[in-house]
């Protein structure tokens, strides 16, 4: 080895012992202690700790919603759990000194730091963004395969590239864990406002209810303006100028780097007014030739950077079923949601409640709680007969009768309860589809139902039904993975 190559390798020993301090100290820093968990963590800690299932474990998100953060997290129950300090590696592959070495010579490198060269049990391993290394998932892939008793995690930003290298490379070898922006549920919980929750009686079908509906509207609107993000949530500074922070350091670097690094695309001026033309509109009925006369892009590659946008996590495409909630043979038209109401601020500028767009906004929170889900049988209806038009903001069908079984109508306004037969779509569908599980309507701020001759309408406070189905969703993934 040569002089140059032995102070190269003494830095790098230098720098993981600086990156993994609780190597000597047996705790993470103090910063990482005191920041608030998200409620995922109690899903992606037994993902972590099962040594039960060979595979790595891959944590993908869009930026900045708190990956390296959860990791810390992990990182200190690990410790608190018994597990020897020396024993956890964890290594940001973003870092200089890193650049271009192997998953395998990063791992032998941290064994040395510690003194353990021939010592290749039990170790937890957490390589950070590591899609800055060129053919992670190769490399990945033969670590899990050699290393049978070292649980390896990864995590990264660029969600759609892990995501398509994960299930070429991965098969049978990782397992996706995605970690999305703040739910309304964890903006509450998170900020303390739990308090203006409260549980209605078991027996009734809307769980929950709130002592001060007109505080926890004002709650719900803080969340469509800066409730995507951990950082944001918790720093005045960053709220005060929104647009610096998510703009720069999460749209920009989706839209100028990770989408055209991953798909070749040379034109990042013409993705990034595409993507500004959907976030001013989000919650908008598009068909590609409209939008793409109004955003200047050409039909076929439109359809390829809608779907770049939705696999970055960015936008989330809906589809259109009839009033009789069949699928239509020919996609012409379909609605675009961001996937958090937080970018469209960032953008352009907070939205206060008189504004023109707060219904479609509301509407983005709520799709975005249901995106966040990963729930794949949704539509919204849209028809038109003679010279009536229709639609319904949200409809689940039965995939093998192609039945609509439950919907929601999206209201940010308390007209609708007081005069629920001006639901005139909605009644045509109902007249169409009998028998549906559930019929909700959602409001500003009252709740109660309403029988129509086709079924009983549910009315909810918006920010009531969001909060729900958020709390919903994440009970239903952890049931899921503990049962």
């Amino acid at each position: 080895m040569s002089i140059l190559e032995s102070q190269l390798k003494e830095q790098i020993l230098k720098r993981m012992s600086i990156d993994n301090p609780w190597w000597l100290t047996g705790t993470i820093p103090d910063d990482y202690k005191k920041m608030p968990r998200r409620s995922y963590n109690a899903l992606f800690y037994p993902m972590v700790s099962d040594r039960s299932v060979r595979r790595a474990t891959i944590l993908m998100g869009p930026r900045r919603v708190g990956k390296t953060v959860m990791i810390y997290h992990i990182i200190d129950k690990l410790l608190q759990s018994g597990v020897n300090p020396q024993k956890i590696i964890y290594l940001s592959i973003d870092t200089p000194i890193y650049n271009n070495i192997s998953l395998e010579d990063l791992f032998n490198f941290a064994r040395q730091a510690l003194r353990q060269e021939d010592v290749y049990q039990d170790f937890y391993v957490f390589y950070d963004e590591i899609q800055y290394l060129s053919n992670w998932e190769i490399h990945l892939k033969t670590l899990v395969d050699s290393y049978r008793s070292v649980k390896f995690v990864a995590s990264g930003s660029a969600a759609a590239a892990l995501k398509m290298k994960s299930n070429e490379s991965g098969a049978g070898r990782f397992t996706d864990f995605m970690l999305p922006p703040l739910t309304f549920y964890e903006y509450v919980q998170l900020l303390g406002y739990h308090n203006l929750i409260v549980e209605r009686n078991v027996s009734s079908i809307i769980p929950y209810d709130s002592i001060n509906m007109d505080e926890l509207n004002r709650i719900f609107l803080e969340y469509l303006n800066y409730g995507g993000y951990p950082e944001v949530v918790f720093s005045e500074k960053i709220r005060s100028n929104p647009g610096l922070y998510i703009k720069n350091d999460i749209i920009d670097k989706v839209l100028l780097r990770d989408l055209p690094s991953l798909y070749g695309i040379t034109d990042i001026q013409e993705l990034n007014k595409l993507f500004v033309h959907i976030a001013f509109r989000s919650g908008n009925e598009f068909s590609y030739e409209k939008l793409s006369s109004e955003s200047g892009v050409k039909k076929e590659t439109l359809k390829k950077y809608l779907a770049y946008l939705e696999a970055a996590y960015l936008i989330k495409v809906v589809h259109r079923i009839d009033q009789n909630a069949k699928h239509l043979q020919r996609v012409t038209q379909f609605k675009i949601y961001l996937t958090n109401p937080t970018l469209r601020c960032a953008l352009f500028s907070p939205i206060v409640e008189t504004d023109d767009y707060m219904g479609s906004m509301v509407e983005t929170a709520v799709f975005a709680q249901w995106i966040q889900g990963e729930q794949k049988d949704f539509y919204y209806a849209n028809w038109t007969s003679g010279r009536e038009k229709g639609e319904v903001d949200l409809v689940w069908t039965d995939p093998a009768t192609q039945q609509a079984v439950s919907l929601v109508e999206v209201k940010w306004t308390d007209r609708y309860y007081e005069r629920p037969k001006e639901l005139k779509s909605l009644y045509s569908f109902l007249e169409l589809n009998r028998n549906l599980h559930q019929i909700i309507v959602t409001t500003k701020s009252k709740t109660g139902s309403y029988m129509t001759p086709f079924g009983n309408i549910q009315f909810i406070p918006t920010a009531i039904y969001t909060y729900w189905i958020a709390d919903s969703l994440l009970a239903n993934k952890t049931q899921k993975l503990l049962g």
